[in-house]
């Protein structure tokens, strides 16, 4: 294992869709981290997204590595939320993982084989390495197409310029085959790796800015280059150290990234891995990036779990850890002891802790309008009044799940807006917590109990009155 594998690329088209979560685009935080009333689909919880917003610009400054954060606050108050914004504010080039903790105990691995892998996804490498690359502007394209179908593939001539030199290369079929994929013509400025033979489109020369008819209007205009058209450049990639991991322990190499059969990987391939990193990094060709890794649902992990990240965050490669519960004063997972949030004590004086708070009336009813938008909804201003008041009563969930719902039902009569009609069928089609739990009490002699009969006693009852309370 003298030299580690690389993927090319991370580049994959990502599928979008309406998600619970999918109107969040940031912390909503201005210049000096100060949070806005409304801002990147986030409403309210200002001191919360405030000290999300010290914890981001720590993490961009790379002064936090190693440390934990903990959300902690009542369902629906925008812990998850908060966690996406952070995401979304670091860029595509911090790492970010995203794990519920309840997924630890589905998984056909170990719980710490499984929780080593998102610490790996979430800690990333940027790679510098020296190519050589020809740059330049594109004065002729010839392409000498075969005379009869079938015969020896196409050939043709490509020649380049740069402000000092004119130089022109064959072609093969490759890289005709590029040249028409990228759409290159006489004018534009190109890159071409010597190693792999990628083209890149750079833009066009500034010295055909007059071709009208060449041009549109997001076409991009760049110098011709130069000195020579050959020349060393530096390239970065940046991938996760699980990638790498992932290369180095598959024979099918980068393509166990895609059928997604990582499976368990050993420790020695690990070690091997940190100590090539460990060689790059005080040679200079590469720089680790703490990301962060997001566990939801953190008191569904167990006593093994807990241990196994409070040794991980003493680790020099450990990410931030962010973390979030809606649990109060609960037991341990996996022993007969009760803890804030169900977390020990010891992992729990790790953590900065954030709470969030209730929406007011006013917040859901904004929350309301940016899902309205979000899911393409029109929907009137007493129906938006209705259905802010159901989401003060039941909760804010299930207020958003009626959105869609009340949309189909008044596509099914034919209307254009969502009216208060629309709220009122759904509302009575789609039972909330505290109706569907009064109609279980009231049929409570129908149903099988844990006895295995259908009898039950005043007790039970009152036991589930106080949870509906």
């Amino acid at each position: 294992m003298a030299e580690l594998k690389l993927s090319e690329s991370r580049d994959l088209t990502r599928i979008e869709r309406i998600g619970a979560h999918s109107h969040i685009r940031g912390l909503g935080l201005d210049s000096a981290l100060e949070p806005r009333q409304v801002s990147d689909g986030m409403v309210g919880q200002t001191a919360a997204r405030k000290a999300a917003g010290v914890i981001l610009q720590m993490i961009k400054e790379g002064k936090i590595a190693g440390r934990a954060v903990l959300l902690a606050g009542q369902p629906g108050t925008g812990k998850t939320a908060i966690a996406m914004g952070l995401a979304k504010s670091l860029g595509l080039e911090t790492p970010f993982a995203m794990l519920a903790g309840s997924e630890l105990f589905s998984l056909e691995m170990s719980k710490t084989e499984a929780l080593t892998q998102a610490f790996r996804k979430a800690i990333g490498v940027r790679i510098k390495e020296e190519t050589e690359v020809i740059e330049g502007e594109v004065v002729e394209i010839q392409i000498d197409r075969p005379a009869v179908a079938g015969a020896a593939s196409k050939t043709g001539k490509l020649t380049l310029k740069s402000t000092e030199m004119e130089t022109v290369y064959d072609l093969g079929a490759k890289m005709i085959e590029a040249l028409g994929k990228e759409k290159v013509q006489s004018g534009d400025v190109v890159a071409i790796d010597k190693t792999s033979g990628k083209i890149t489109k750079l833009g066009r020369s500034f010295s055909r800015s007059r071709d009208y008819d060449a041009m549109g209007p997001q076409t991009k205009f760049v110098q011709c280059p130069d000195g020579e058209l050959q020349k060393r450049k530096e390239v970065v990639h940046c991938v996760s150290l699980h990638e790498i991991d992932v290369i180095n322990s598959r024979t099918q190499g980068f393509l166990a990234l895609f059928t997604g059969d990582t499976g368990e990987i050993r420790a020695e391939v690990r070690e091997q891995i940190d100590t090539k990193v460990a060689e790059w990094r005080e040679e200079g060709k590469a720089e680790i990036v703490p990301g962060v890794l997001f566990i939801d649902e953190v008191h569904m992990l167990d006593i093994e779990c807990f241990s196994f990240l409070n040794r991980a965050l003493e680790n020099e490669m450990a990410p931030i850890l962010v973390v979030a519960t809606n649990r109060g004063i609960t037991t341990i997972r996996g022993t007969n002891y009760k803890s804030p949030h169900g977390i020990p004590i010891d992992l729990l004086d790790r953590l900065l802790i954030i709470t969030t708070q209730p929406y007011t009336e006013d917040e859901i009813r904004k929350i309301l309008d940016i899902r309205c938008q979000e899911e393409d909804v029109e929907m009137s201003e007493d129906a938006r009044c209705l259905l802010t008041k159901i989401g003060v009563e039941t909760s804010l969930r299930y207020a958003i799940h009626l959105i869609t719902a009340a949309s189909l039902a008044c596509l099914k009569r034919k209307g254009k807006i969502v009216e208060m009609e629309d709220i009122n069928r759904v509302y009575h089609l789609f039972l909330d917590v505290k109706r569907s739990t009064q109609y279980l009490i009231e049929f409570q002699s129908q149903y099988i109990n844990e006895t295995g009969d259908n009898e039950t006693g005043d007790g039970d009852e009152d036991d589930v009155n106080t949870m509906v309370s």
